[in-house]
């Protein structure tokens, strides 16, 4: 999805959060009235983020600038195929897009082909003649999550996880806005975090776990999430599906959600499973249930 992309925080959230700054009036008084009238539009729909039938529509508006030659469109469609709004995520299509905005002197475009690099000539079919852009898919986990947000907003020295973290996910199918849920809550995104327990790296591993996980160097960024997916995903198995009991698990150990037969009453452990799951907002995950048994107490756990 999306978070994968090494985005510019700074640009997401001026191009993507709101509609009609100084600086866009400026720049839609540059442009002809017809694609002034269509970008001005789209940014209006554009602004509500969590609606994905605004930004599709604002997708439509923005193909059509563009089929008329508007760099700034070009740039404002690159950057909803980026960040998989409204159109499903297509790195390919968002680097081609700001190549062929920068080509035409859009400064923010060239920019971004400083964290994105162009590897095809794949453009969208809605640039090239008059038809609706595809739709992006419904997220299988939910809907968007408040993880979406804060990922968003990341320091430059920290968006480099983001890539890292969508590869791994993808590899081991555990969604990957859980995975990045978890490492907000443990480290924020320190890579060389350590806490009172011991725990080391992204995703705070303690020693048994990264022996149980075959990862050698807790702080090298990916054997840390290697190890910590991997363990989630067992958790997810182990707990069929059950994302809190599972978040709760990878707190303070399946052994203690099993004792107590759901979180348990620990003052960390209620305000970690508070915090990953406000951030992350889905109760359901797939599980491959090939990988563990049940656990014992299922039955029996609650995770109310």
């Amino acid at each position: 999805m999306g978070l994968s992309l090494l985005l510019s925080a700074q640009l997401i959230t001026s191009q993507l959060s709101y509609a009609y700054t100084q600086a866009e009036l400026e720049i839609f008084d540059n442009e002809p009235p017809i694609i002034k009238d269509l970008l001005e539009r789209a940014s209006v729909l554009v602004v509500d983020e969590k609606n994905s039938e605004s930004a599709w529509k604002a997708a439509s508006l923005y193909c059509e600038a563009s089929r008329y030659g508007s760099a700034e469109g070009l740039y404002r469609l690159g950057m909803l195929y980026a960040f998989g709004r409204g159109v499903p995520a297509n790195r390919d299509y968002a680097a081609n897009l700001f190549g062929i905005a920068a080509k035409h002197g859009h400064f923010e475009a060239q920019k971004m082909l400083e964290t994105i690099e162009i590897k095809t000539n794949d453009t969208p079919q809605c640039v090239l003649e008059a038809v609706a852009p595809e739709r992006a898919p419904v997220n299988q986990y939910g809907g968007a999550q408040a993880i979406d947000d804060y990922v968003a907003k990341l320091p430059k020295n920290k968006r480099w996880v983001l890539d890292l973290v969508d590869t791994i996910s993808t590899w081991y199918k555990v969604d990957s806005r859980l995975v990045l849920s978890i490492i907000t809550a443990e480290s924020n995104f320190k890579t060389n975090a350590k806490s009172t327990a011991d725990a080391h790296g992204l995703m705070q591993l303690i020693p048994a776990t990264a022996e149980r996980f075959n990862v050698k160097n807790a702080y090298n960024a990916s054997q840390n999430i290697k190890g910590g997916v991997a363990y989630l995903r067992w958790l997810l198995s182990y707990f069929r599906g059950d994302v809190t009991l599972a978040v709760a698990a990878y707190n303070a150990g399946e052994g203690a959600v099993d004792k107590y037969k759901g979180v348990p009453p620990y003052k960390e452990t209620r305000g970690y499973v508070k915090k990953v799951m406000g951030l992350y907002q889905t109760q359901r995950h797939d599980f491959d249930a090939s990988i563990t048994g049940a656990s014992p107490a299922l039955k029996k756990v609650s995770s109310q």
